[in-house]
C-alpha cells in the first residue's frame, strides 16, 4: 500500500510527520485516530486529528496536500460511511431534520395526508375487515 508523509497539528503530535496509508483515490482517511495506551493498564486514550488542506488552492484550485489538525473534542465520529448525507434525507416541508419520513404518531396523527383527503391504501380505502 501507499504511503505519505503527513504533517500534524496541535495536540500531542503536534510538529511530527508521520506515514498515513492513503485510500484507493489516493488521499488520507478524512479522520485519524491515534489509541494512547493508559498507564495504569486501563482503555486507551483516542486522540482524533481531522484532515484539512495543508496551504490555501494554488493555480487551477489545487492545494498542496494535506495536514491533520488535532480535535480537542473530538469523539471519534464523522467521516466515516454511517454520516454520509444522502439526498433522500434531507428534511422535506413539514419534515425535521433526523426524522426517517415518518412522524412521531405514526403515518399521519389525523389519518389524513396533507390535503386533508382520507388516506387510501392499495384497497382502495376500505380497511381490512371491510
Amino acid at each position: 500500500m501507499k504511503s505519505e508523509e503527513t504533517p500534524f497539528v496541535g495536540g500531542p503530535l503536534d510538529g511530527r510527520a508521520l506515514p498515513v496509508l492513503l485510500g484507493p483515490t489516493g488521499h488520507p482517511p478524512k479522520v485519524y485516530r491515534v489509541p494512547v495506551p493508559d498507564d495504569a493498564g486501563g482503555a486507551p486514550t483516542i486522540l482524533v486529528y481531522r484532515r484539512v488542506p495543508a496551504g490555501p488552492a494554488r493555480r487551477f484550485g489545487l492545494h498542496p496536500g494535506w495536514k491533520y489538525e488535532y480535535d480537542a473534542g473530538g469523539d471519534g465520529g464523522g467521516g466515516g460511511f454511517r454520516d454520509l448525507k444522502w439526498p433522500w434525507s434531507k428534511p422535506g416541508p413539514g419534515r425535521t431534520a433526523g426524522t426517517d419520513g415518518a412522524d412521531a404518531g405514526g403515518a399521519d396523527a389525523g389519518g389524513a395526508d396533507a390535503g386533508g383527503a382520507p388516506e387510501t391504501g392499495p384497497g382502495g380505502g376500505r380497511g381490512a375487515g371491510a
